[in-house]
This record gives structure tokens, C-alpha cells and sequence, in this order.
């Protein structure tokens, strides 16, 4: 299949310089890299955020009814926002 993309001059020129070093062609090149990239990226495991608790109440009784400008407002208190 054929697509286009864009890279940059630099690389494009390293990656011409390489294939013509390694005998192979620019094709083979970028289809090796993404190969490798997409492989790498199945082995990862997914990022999962740790669950983490201060075993409190919840938030704080003048926050609790309030809108998220609220949180927002009192979480940047005395920070000049």
C-alpha cells in the first residue's frame, strides 16, 4: 500500500545515508522501525494508576455541594492564580 508522510529533511537524509550503507532502502528502513515500534509498544504493559487513599472523609464540608471551580479555586489558594 502506498502513503504519504511527512519527515524531517535531517532524518530523511540519515535514513537515505544508512540504507545506502546497510545496502537496503528507505522502505525497508521505516517498515523495520515501526515493526520494532509496535512490538515494543504489544509487550508494554498498559499504565494503570495506582489506587491510593488518605482514608479520609471525602472532601471537605464547603466543598463537598460546590462545583469543580470551587475545588479548583480553594486546590490554587495563595498560589497568585
Amino acid at each position: 500500500m502506498k502513503t504519504t508522510v511527512e519527515i524531517a529533511d535531517s532524518l530523511l537524509e540519515a535514513a537515505r545515508r544508512e540504507a545506502v550503507r546497510a545496502r537496503t532502502t528507505v522502505r525497508a528502513l521505516i517498515e523495520l522501525g515501526l515493526r520494532r515500534v509496535l512490538e515494543e509498544r504489544k509487550k508494554s504493559q498498559p499504565f494503570r494508576l495506582r489506587r491510593v487513599t488518605f482514608q479520609g472523609q471525602g472532601l471537605q464540608p464547603p466543598l463537598r455541594d460546590g462545583d469543580w471551580e470551587a475545588v479548583r479555586q480553594r486546590a490554587y489558594e495563595g498560589r497568585g492564580t
